[in-house]
C-alpha cells in the first residue's frame, strides 16, 4: 500500500524492521520468564493477531494458541463499553496464561481479561503488548500493575495509531508499519 493510499495526517512511528527488532527483544525476555512452562497464549482479537502471529514463533516453550475476543472500540477511535465477542475454549483451570495484545492506552480491557482468566482459575498471568502509550491514564491495579506493565515491544506517544493489526475506522490491520494520525488520541 503506497503512502498516498493512507488517512490523511498520517506519520510513520514504526517500520517493519523497527517493529522485528522490537519482537525480538521481547521474545528474548519472554523466552526466559516462560522457560520451564507451557503457557495457554491468549491473542486478543483482533487488533493482536498480526503481533502474535509474529511473536508465537519467537516463542521456545511448548504452548497451546487460542484466543479471546474483547472489544472497546468497535472500528471507532475512541474506546466506549466493553463487549465480550469471544471466549477462549481451552481451560485456564490451573494453567500459566500469556496475553498478547496490540495495544495498552487505558488498559480497561486488559484489566479485564486478567480478571476473566483469574475467575477462570489460571494460576499464573503474564501479558505481553506490542504497544505502549506514553500517558498517565492506565489503570492502576496493584496486584496486576506488572501484568500490565512488564512486557511491552515499543512504546508511543499519545496519538490515534493503527498498522499492523491496529485499525483506523476498521481499516488498515494489514499494514506492516505502524503509523499515527497528526491530532487525534
Amino acid at each position: 500500500m503506497s503512502d498516498s493510499n493512507l488517512p490523511p495526517g498520517s506519520t510513520l512511528v514504526y517500520n517493519y524492521q523497527q517493529i522485528n527488532e522490537a519482537l525480538d527483544g521481547l521474545a528474548n525476555k519472554l523466552n526466559i520468564q516462560l522457560k520451564d512452562e507451557n503457557p495457554v497464549v491468549l491473542c486478543v482479537m483482533q487488533g493482536g493477531l498480526l503481533f502474535s502471529g509474529h511473536l508465537i514463533p519467537r516463542l521456545r516453550c511448548m504452548l497451546e494458541i487460542d484466543y479471546i475476543h474483547v472489544s472497546r472500540y468497535h472500528n471507532e477511535t475512541s474506546g466506549g463499553e466493553l463487549s465480550w465477542k469471544a471466549h477462549p475454549v481451552t481451560s485456564l483451570k490451573d494453567r500459566m496464561v500469556l496475553i498478547l495484545d496490540d495495544i495498552l492506552d487505558e488498559g480497561k480491557t486488559l484489566q479485564a481479561i486478567i480478571d476473566y482468566c483469574e475467575q477462570q482459575g489460571a494460576k499464573k498471568i503474564e501479558s505481553a503488548v506490542l504497544l505502549r502509550k506514553k500517558h498517565n491514564r492506565c489503570v492502576d491495579h496493584n496486584r496486576t500493575e506488572g501484568v500490565l506493565t512488564e512486557n511491552i515491544a515499543l512504546t508511543v506517544e499519545d496519538k490515534y495509531v493503527f498498522g499492523f493489526g491496529m485499525d483506523y475506522n476498521g481499516l488498515y490491520r494489514q499494514l506492516d508499519s505502524i503509523y499515527a494520525l497528526d491530532g487525534k488520541e
